[in-house]
């Protein structure tokens, strides 16, 4: 099932690759070899979701591991966001991969041994927090692309951008939203 959501991001990641070097089989079995520890991530980032502009753990884990793949990473990125460059080894367009790392202030209500008991102070109040609309699997997606992407780098041609993003929608208050 998990292979469904990787083969078109990854075809769409890697069409500038020449047919004859890579096939849909050898990402297919790259997909295999590392389904098991997407799930992984996908379970720790949803038992420890972070609201949008404190996904320091998440921030942190997803830089650590593309560092880990010999990646260029950049930190910080409007404030918790990451962005990696992957360079091919030959000359071709640039295109970029997203995947938004922020949580909601919702409690969890499922009895997973991976749901999320994270609780935290939002707009004054004790909140839970939780992954509920998918940013979890998001994640830990593009990092699975990145690993095999950076595993493929040789034969790329050109430059793949991932931005891990923190949140794109800020909440302000009536009288800052009326001054921007």
């Amino acid at each position: 099932m998990i292979k469904i959501f990787f083969i078109p991001i990854l075809l769409v990641a890697v069409f500038q690759v020449k047919a004859q070097t890579t096939s849909t089989a050898k990402i297919d079995a790259a997909v295999s070899k590392l389904e098991s520890k997407t799930i992984e991530w996908r379970r720790d980032f949803h038992q420890h979701p972070e609201l949008g502009n404190r996904e320091t753990r998440t921030a942190k884990i997803i830089a650590d591991h593309l560092r880990g793949l010999g990646l260029e990473v950049k930190e910080g990125v409007a404030k918790t966001g990451v962005v990696c460059i992957l360079k091919g080894g030959k000359p071709g367009p640039v295109i970029g991969l997203r995947a938004d790392m922020d949580g909601l202030p919702v409690t969890e209500r499922v009895n997973l041994p991976f749901a999320s008991k994270e609780k935290t102070i939002y707009n004054g109040q004790e909140v839970g927090v939780m992954h509920a609309c998918g940013h979890d699997t998001h994640v830990a997606m593009l990092m699975t692309v990145a690993e095999i992407l950076a595993g493929m780098k040789s034969e790329l041609q050109g430059t793949i951008n991932l931005f891990f993003n923190r949140p794109k929608k800020v909440h302000l208050p009536v009288r800052k939203a009326a001054l921007l």
